[in-house]
């Protein structure tokens, strides 16, 4: 069985892993508690922007060296940056742990060069324009920016083409300092670790950390009677030869500690799972939509429940009205003990197959030790997905269907 061991170095660096030896490969990932939450206006996208740069180099290894080594040890890594955090993760073999430990603790101390830092520019300004011309084209940042403003969650993680245009290396290397502190930072192990051993090589490798300056020049605020540079907040976006229509709801949902998360995922899946669902059923099996799903989104004190819709235009506010339908008809008569039942050994299924590789389970452990401190383990996990009833889940939807309130952000084509 698996088993949990955690501690935290003299300078602050929390370690968290589940070790099971009788896997084949081991996960490694440094989670930093630095999103596009914690930005200001100034640094709006910087998270993102870090994410980028940990790859270009540092004081021992070029670009090339960082990229080249892993491919040397055969891992699969990479990194994504989200509203509350950047995480760094590879998976190797186990006789290579020091090596691939040796690697990412070198990277999470970059050499942030000028030269480096404006070719970058350019590269999440294209990524920036790349996604503001795919579909839903911005709709949902929009819908985040609606609900929880334009700042904190509703900042957006890649920033604006202003803003990253705006940027400087020295603002970035402040944010660097200010974020990039061990007590930020989780690094989570899953798998074949030897514990030990990471322990040791990380209170070396890690103990200059504490040294970073710890200094943000500039307002702490942002002046909340302005809008952030880029950011519009309408609710209806026209775009060009767009030949369907986008929908994006948003309204409350659970946190990532609240008591009902299990259940609201449940119930996202009897409403709109992608095979079996009643959103399925109705919109997607019919022909009447092309996409037709929902889901909650949790956050470290709260969350978000997103509806999404593609279809025909005209076929619109005809499939709005059954969405609508949908909801309500939970809130009313709930779900029955069929549907509760299939969705539960769905999930189940679920959270044991995933569970199997080390790779899927770094994910939850390092994000949850990192926002909340605690362990869950598989069993754990299973049992509170099996001990979900009826009336849960008609709670949940009377929490968060009944009142109606929620924002919307819909796509349609200019010329229309």
């Amino acid at each position: 069985m698996p088993e949990f061991r955690e501690t935290t170095l003299p300078n602050g660096l929390r370690i968290a892993a589940e070790i099971d030896k009788r896997g084949y490969s081991a996960a490694f990932g440094y989670f930093v508690h630095a999103g596009s939450r914690n930005e200001l206006d100034p640094q709006s996208g910087l998270s993102h922007f870090l994410e980028h740069m940990m790859f270009k180099g540092t004081g021992n290894r070029t670009a090339a060296d960082v990229n080249r080594e892993l491919d040397e040890l055969g891992g699969q890594g990479n990194a994504y940056t989200s509203e509350e955090q950047t995480v760094y993760y590879a998976t190797v073999l186990p006789k290579f742990q020091d090596r691939l430990i040796d690697l990412l603790s070198d990277m999470l101390s970059p050499a942030l060069e000028e030269q480096e830092f404006e070719t970058e520019r350019q590269v999440i300004l294209e990524e920036i324009a790349k996604y503001e011309d795919q579909p839903p084209f911005g709709a949902f940042e929009r819908s985040m920016e609606l609900h929880f403003g334009p700042r904190g969650l509703g900042r957006r993680v890649l920033g604006t083409a202003e803003s990253i245009r705006e940027m400087t290396a020295s603002r970035m290397r402040e944010y660097f300092n200010l974020r990039y502190r061990p007590e930020n930072i989780v690094m989570a192990a899953t798998g074949n670790v030897d514990f030990d051993a990471l322990v040791d090589q990380l209170e070396k490798q890690t103990a200059s950390w504490a040294d970073r300056p710890c200094t943000l020049g500039g307002s702490s605020k942002d002046d909340s009677a302005t809008s952030p540079p880029g950011i519009n907040l309408d609710a209806q976006l026209s775009m060009p030869g767009v030949n369907q229509a986008y929908l994006v709801r948003i309204g409350h949902g659970p946190s990532e500690s609240s008591a009902n998360r299990y259940a609201s995922r449940l119930l996202a899946s009897i409403i709109g799972d992608e095979g079996g669902s009643r959103m399925f059923w109705d919109l997607i099996d019919t022909g009447r939509a092309e996409v037709a799903t929902v889901w909650p989104h949790e956050f470290t004190d709260c969350g978000a429940w997103f509806t999404y819709l593609v279809c025909d235009p005209a076929d619109l506010p005809a499939n709005r009205r059954q969405i609508d339908a949908i909801f309500t008809s939970i809130v009313k008569d709930g779900v029955t003990a069929e549907e509760l039942s299939q969705t539960l050994n769905k999930a189940s299924a679920g959270c044991i197959m995933q569970s199997e590789r080390p790779s899927n389970r770094l994910f939850g452990i390092g994000s949850r030790w990192l926002t909340q401190n605690e362990y869950q383990s598989t069993d754990q996990r299973l049992e509170s997905i099996k001990s979900v009833t009826l009336d849960d889940i008609a709670s949940v939807a009377k929490t968060y269907f009944a009142t109606g309130n929620h924002q919307e952000v819909i796509v349609t084509d200019s010329n229309d």
